[in-house]
Order: structure tokens, then C-alpha cells, then sequence
């Protein structure tokens, strides 16, 4: 007989893990891989026979009643029964073989996140709301409740993996004979075999469909925010658990507002007389109409604020602003009465042959400032 205890290097008594821990270690310093020592292959079978029996209890207890399944094979390789996982365990741990999948797989799973977009008027965005949306999604099929059977009947077990939703196949290699498991292709990894798929859902326990939903859009939202549902996404297969739900927002173009951060900017057209003597203006924001006060000698570019009555913070309380950027309108048509009239304007004015003045840069040129105003329309 083999002594296993002495290739392992553990005493009879010991447990389970003592022969689990002692194999990995050998395994480690032994494997053909690591060890390319003339001897290195034999004694790496060797220790790969002893944690084949010892680890087995079945094995290990008729060994030590006297029978061991190798007498007599002396470097036969693995033997009938060795996993190749143990081997991935000696070397990556636990969880290597872990990885592989043992034993059949639920046919429940949990379904996939989805993407949806959802476009809004700036003015949801400056005061949230509720909004519908229409979506196409799986969900559970009502016809089998997710069992994916007819109803009145059932599932078999599979005639492939008898159950255990694996196949495994022994394969010759240089290390002798090598037992590796893969998914059963026959019944998905599931063990069970539906003989009478749901005709409303072909076995999936799941189907499409639209419907319609209706949800918060919180005050502040922009353009690329997105807004998480937790379990509103598609149903798993087997009516398994929904995924989520992300709504990507896109605010539209208004056609008076452009969007900077969380204020709202807007030009504002005036008449040459109103922008000399000042005005009092009605001026439409999203709150309602807003007496817009024009100081005399207004000029273009120069901006007026309206305070908190811009969009409101997304994360913290309070508004932006509205920043209102005037610009002066010179006429183009005058009659003859209103030529005269500006005729004698500039001659009281001494401006009749004017000779113009380079703006300061320090203070910002007129086409500085309308660049500044206009750069976002």
C-alpha cells in the first residue's frame, strides 16, 4: 500500500483542513509549472493521489481499513475522481474553484439596469415636477408567474447532468488523467428541464411590454443628470429580481433663457430713448411679470439682475439669479420731422461732427460686452 499520510506529511489523526493546507503547500512547491526538477512531476502525482484518498472521507476511511483504490498504479496519474479545481484551489485558493460553479444554478437572475431619457422644458428644471414616461421593459410573464412552464406542468430532471446542472469530462495530459467540470448546455446550469415551455413567454418567465410611469424630476435637474429608480428596471429571467432604472435628463433650449450653472441669462432690446431717459420695463420671468427698472443712460452690454429668480439649487436651498444683459437699439428709418429733431439733439449736444473715442480695455469695450452677451445665443 501507498502511505499517503507520509507523502502528504501529516499525521493519521489529522483534520481536514491539516490535509487540505499540507497538499496546497506541496502542490505549490511540486507543480510542474514552478518545479521543473526531473523528480518533480512523479512526486507531484504522488501528493495529488494522497489528497485525492485523504481527502475523501469515504475514500479515507476504507484506506484506512486497508484497501487503497491505488495499489498497485504507482504514478497512474490524478485517478478516477480527482477535480481539477483542487488543483486551482492549491494554487488561487478557495475561491478559484469557487469561480468554476458547483452544483445547478437558480433560473432566477436578476434582471438589467436600463437607460431611459427624458427631455423637459427649462422650466421643470427650474422648479421640478412630475413628469410621465413611457418605457419598454421586460416584466414578470403573467401567464406561468415566472416559471417559464404551461401551466399544469412542471419541469424534469436533466437526462445530461442528472441534476447537478454540470457535466464533467476527463481529459488526458502530461499530469495523467484531469477531471474538469463546465455548464450543462442542456438545461442552462439549472439541473431542470422544462418539457412545456409558456407559450406567452417561450420559457423566460418574462415578457415585454410598455408602460407608462410617472416621477419625481427634483428642482434643479440639467442637462446629462441622471435620476436613479431603484428596482423600476427590466425583470430578471424567472421573474428574478428588477434591476434598476436610470433616467438621463435633457432640459430643452428656451427660446428667451440660456443656462449658465443656476442662472438664467436674456438679452434685453431697448430703444435708444428709453436706454437716455430710463424705463420701467414688464419684464417675463418664470415666476410671473417683473417690473424691470432701466437706470437713465443705460448701455448695451451693461446687465441688470433680477436676485433668486433663477433655478434653483439642486443640492442646498435658494435660486440663481436672471441676468438680464441690455442692448440699445439706434433706428434705422426716421422720418423727416424725427431727423430734425435728432439734428437738433446733437447740435445741442455739440455732437455734430463727432470724432469717436478708442474704448478703454480696462473698462470693456461696446464689442466686448456684446460678445460677452451674446456668446451663448
Amino acid at each position: 500500500m501507498n502511505d499517503y499520510y507520509a507523502d502528504l506529511g501529516v499525521a493519521r489523526e489529522a483534520s481536514a483542513d491539516e490535509i487540505k493546507k499540507a497538499y496546497r503547500k506541496a502542490a505549490r512547491r511540486l507543480h510542474p509549472d514552478v518545479n521543473s526538477g526531473p523528480e518533480a512531476e512523479e512526486q507531484f502525482k504522488k501528493v495529488s493521489q494522497a489528497y485525492d484518498v485523504l481527502s475523501d472521507e469515504e475514500k479515507r476511511r476504507s484506506y484506512d481499513m486497508g484497501a487503497d483504490p491505488y495499489a498497485g498504479a504507482a504514478g497512474a496519474g490524478f485517478g478516477q475522481g480527482f477535480s481539477f479545481s483542487d488543483v486551482m484551489d492549491a494554487f488561487f485558493g478557495q475561491a478559484a474553484g469557487q469561480a468554476q460553479g458547483r452544483g445547478p444554478r437558480s433560473r432566477q437572475s436578476r434582471g438589467q439596469d436600463a437607460l431611459v431619457r427624458l427631455d423637459i422644458d427649462l422650466a421643470d428644471a427650474v422648479f421640478g415636477g412630475e413628469q410621465e414616461l413611457t418605457i419598454d421593459t421586460a416584466v414578470g410573464c403573467g401567464t406561468c408567474h415566472g416559471a417559464g412552464t404551461q401551466p399544469g406542468t412542471g419541469t424534469r430532471t436533466c437526462d445530461v447532468c442528472r441534476g447537478q446542472g454540470q457535466v464533467q469530462q476527463v481529459q488526458r495530459s502530461f499530469l495523467g488523467q484531469v477531471m474538469t467540470s463546465r455548464p450543462c448546455v442542456n438545461c442552462q446550469a439549472t439541473g431542470q428541464v422544462i418539457e412545456a415551455p409558456c407559450y406567452e413567454c417561450s420559457g423566460d418567465g418574462r415578457v415585454r411590454t410598455r408602460r407608462t410611469m410617472t416621477i419625481r424630476v427634483p428642482a434643479g435637474v440639467d442637462t446629462g443628470t441622471r435620476i436613479q429608480l431603484a428596482g423600476e428596471g427590466e425583470v430578471g429571467p424567472g421573474a428574478g429580481p428588477a434591476g434598476d432604472l436610470y433616467v438621463e435628463v435633457v432640459v430643452r433650449r428656451d427660446p428667451r433663457f440660456q443656462r449658465q450653472g443656476d442662472d438664467l441669462h436674456a438679452t434685453l432690446e431697448l430703444p435708444m430713448t428709453a436706454a437716455a431717459l430710463g424705463a420701467t420695463v414688464p419684464f417675463e420671468t418664470f415666476d410671473g411679470v417683473s417690473e424691470l427698472e432701466v437706470r437713465r443712460g443705460i448701455q448695451s452690454g451693461e446687465q441688470i439682475l433680477l436676485r433668486g429668480l433663477g433655478v434653483t439649487h439642486l443640492r442646498g436651498s435658494g435660486r440663481g439669479d436672471i441676468v438680464i444683459h441690455a442692448m440699445v437699439s439706434t433706428p434705422t428709418k426716421l422720418s423727416s420731422e424725427q431727423e430734425d429733431l435728432l439734428r437738433t439733439l446733437a447740435r445741442m449736444r455739440d455732437e455734430e461732427e463727432p470724432t469717436g473715442r478708442l474704448a478703454n480695455p480696462a473698462e470693456g469695450s461696446l464689442f466686448g460686452k456684446l460678445r460677452d452677451a451674446f456668446k451663448a445665443r
